[in-house]
């Protein structure tokens, strides 16, 4: 495998027969091999052993060394697990000479498996893993996500060879057989009180075992990011970076940004020049990822601001992104308010919704009476000319359960996200994005479908839970910035250069 600047994790199977391990990797333990590569703070790498059983937990993690050791002994690894904050992998052995991988249940932390000579090897990084099998790009999960990257083919990665663990999934290798996955993760649902008491907990543990004790920056702009920043600055100083037009110094998320003011916090404004519109050519060369990174069109923008924030002393950024995922979700509960016969509120939800997209409500009845959640206030423009290549089987969910609908969008973004905080790692900066947490995620699922969904209020469940936190001004915002006029000034200013990149479409 390939050396890479990239922090990621593998291993490999009870039994395998002794093989070459990645350039640069740190041996945890051997026999099966688990190994880290890249820089990693300490406290997010554990380990902890008794006997011959051994266990690691792999990224932020809120479990304290008794919570670990306790996980070690518990017949069953999952529920002790389950409510542990932060975004992590957890690896046990057990004295049987079993090797148990916990997925987390948001796919932050995604993870892979590989086929090779030498017996099964699993890993965070398709990337890295694919150069065991070839490394071949899969045109099957090309084609899909050309079509559609919000739908992704079920099963498959952007490597040839190279398998997804799904999320929520326990991987178990044997020293017999291939690896085997059970489903460890399910939505529980809870009162209006205790999902917002599960959110809060989860998301303020979750920024604080990645900020504690380390010089931390944040993104500083809407509702998300702000509560993000306001949770980061009680564990110790914080910068909030706030990106705006160099010709505009006021307004927007600037005005916000501006009118925060709270021990422990710096705001640092970040002006946009002509050289960060989308697609302008960087001084930086692009990293490869596991994946097309979201942030891609805008590298020129995105590394000079990791840039910055590095040179400035920083080693980790928190981002608000997965909060629209969460909290500004698309109207699929009405599927679940017309399965129910619940027809008043999916009458009127249905028209709020339409009033606010300036569109009819039938669409969206029809919708909700066909019963496929997923498809609710998506559009389908159907194969494009252009793509003759077979698209497969895609990741959708079908039925009218509005809660798997969203764990299904969310996991799909979070797992594209992954390929920006490999961006960072490029630079020395580590990237973090506490929203897509597994634990946050499991939070706001089990909240009632009148606590998270209305067409009147902006993300109400966020606003409520963290009402104490956010100032008013904040808390009562109803929109946020877009980039939207950047994005087609830079594809005007740079067509030629975009033009050459898809000869000429």
């Amino acid at each position: 495998m390939e050396d890479r600047k990239a922090r990621w994790y593998g291993g490999r199977a009870p039994g395998s027969r002794p093989a070459a391990l990645p350039i640069g990797a740190r041996l945890l333990w051997h026999d099966p091999a688990l190994w880290v590569c890249g820089d990693w703070q300490p406290e997010h790498v554990r380990t902890v052993e008794l006997g011959s059983a051994r266990i690691a937990v792999l990224g932020p993690c809120s479990a304290t060394e008794h919570d670990i050791a306790r996980a070690l002994a518990a017949p069953d690894l999952a529920t002790v697990a389950r409510t542990w904050a932060g975004s992590h992998t957890v690896v046990r052995l057990t004295e049987g000479g079993r090797v148990e991988v916990l997925a987390d249940a948001g796919a932050a932390s995604p993870l892979y498996t590989v086929s090779t000579p030498d017996g099964p090897v699993w890993g965070s990084s398709s990337l890295a893993l694919s150069s065991l099998v070839g490394g071949r790009v899969d045109t099957g999960w090309l084609a899909a996500y050309l079509r559609d990257k919000h739908s992704p083919a079920a099963g498959r990665s952007a490597w040839a060879g190279v398998a997804p663990v799904p999320a929520g999934y326990l991987l178990t290798l044997g020293t017999e057989g291939g690896p085997s996955f059970t489903c460890w993760w399910s939505p529980r649902p809870r009162t209006p009180r205790g999902a917002s008491e599960a959110l809060r907990r989860a998301l303020g543990e979750g920024v604080r075992v990645r900020v504690e004790g380390v010089s931390a920056t944040t993104d500083l702009a809407g509702m998300d990011s702000t509560t993000v920043t306001l949770l980061a600055a009680q564990y110790g100083p914080v910068t909030g970076v706030t990106a705006h037009p160099a010709s505009i110094t006021s307004g927007g998320d600037l005005r916000y940004a501006q009118a925060l003011t709270v021990p422990g916090l710096t705001r640092a404004p970040f002006p946009l020049g002509v050289r960060h519109l989308p697609f302008t050519a960087s001084d930086v060369p692009l990293p490869a990822t596991d994946e097309p990174a979201p942030s891609t069109a805008v590298w020129a923008m995105f590394a000079d601001q990791l840039g910055t924030m590095g040179a400035a002393g920083s080693v980790c950024h928190l981002t608000g992104d997965g909060g629209d995922n969460l909290f500004l979700s698309t109207p699929a509960h009405l599927a679940s308010l017309a399965r129910n016969g619940n027809w008043l509120r999916m009458f009127g939800d249905a028209r709020d919704w339409a009033r606010l997209r300036r569109q009819s409500p039938r669409p969206l009845i029809a919708a909700a009476l066909r019963g496929n959640a997923y498809r609710i206030g998506r559009a389908d423009f159907g194969q494009p000319k252009w793509l003759t290549a077979p698209v497969p089987r895609v990741s959708t969910t079908t039925g009218p359960d509005a809660d798997m609908a969203l764990v299904t969008e969310l996991r799909t973004v979070a797992r594209s996200a992954y390929a920006e905080i490999q961006l960072a790692d490029s630079l020395g900066l580590a990237l973090h994005n506490p929203y897509f947490d597994g634990p946050v995620l499991d939070a706001v699922v089990s909240a009632p479908v009148e606590q998270r969904h209305s067409a009147r209020r902006y993300k109400p469940m966020l606003a409520d839970t963290f009402a104490d936190l956010l100032p008013d001004t904040h808390r009562t915002r109803a929109a946020k910035g877009l980039m939207v006029g950047d994005f087609h000034l830079g594809l005007r200013r740079n067509r030629a250069r975009v033009l050459g990149l898809v000869d000429g479409r």
